[in-house]
């Protein structure tokens, strides 16, 4: 399938990293949302840099220069991150000296929540056993995550499963969903040991 008559049949290096790139530019798609609900347009320059990166980084997957890859998808993530925390202290502000509707800051607040998902699957993603080039290799071995999957045999990863995009959505997902619970206090005002 991947081979020529001549040579043996090889699987490409690497993960598929469109559900990375479709995440990416998702999370543009988000921080423009809110900057329209919340009326910031110093929001929309983050999103013009990513719709630009997108391009060098779809180009470099595509020639497998995986390490210029890696440079832009970190300057990327650089600039989410700081365009998702701008957009949380801009949303704060808005709380307390604007004047918008309840719906404008709900959806604002709704689609930095969602940015800020993406965002951190995205870090996770890319950082996770050396990035998405490094955990596909047979035998490579993540310390970064442990998922289920990985903890048949010995943890190596030997061309069976590794994990993808959406696993690292999950992860993000249930740490977004941990920051939002109350905590828990103890009883009568006596910390726990």
């Amino acid at each position: 399938m991947f081979g020529t008559p001549d040579r043996p049949s090889e699987p490409p290096v690497g993960v598929p990293r469109w559900p990375a790139t479709v995440a990416l530019l998702a999370v543009g798609i988000l921080l423009a949302v809110a900057s329209t609900q919340l009326d910031v347009a110093s929001l929309l320059l983050p999103v013009i840099v990513i719709a630009v990166l997108v391009v060098p980084l779809t180009l470099a997957s595509m020639r497998e220069r995986h390490d210029l890859r890696r440079r832009l998808a970190f300057a990327a993530l650089a600039v989410l991150t700081i365009a998702v925390a701008l957009s949380a202290v801009f949303l704060v502000r808005q709380l307390l000296f604007g004047k918008f509707a309840a719906p404008s800051l709900l959806g604002g607040s709704a689609a930095i929540w969602a940015a800020n998902l993406g965002t951190f699957a995205l870090w996770y993603w890319e950082i996770d056993g050396g990035g998405p080039s490094e955990r596909r290799r047979d035998g490579h071995i993540s310390t970064d995550f442990l998922f289920p999957q990985m903890q048949v045999g010995d943890g190596t990863s030997t061309g069976g499963w590794w994990p993808g995009f959406l696993d690292y959505t999950f992860v993000a997902s249930t740490r977004a969903r941990r920051s939002v619970r109350p905590t828990r206090s103890s009883s009568r005002g006596v910390p726990r040991s």
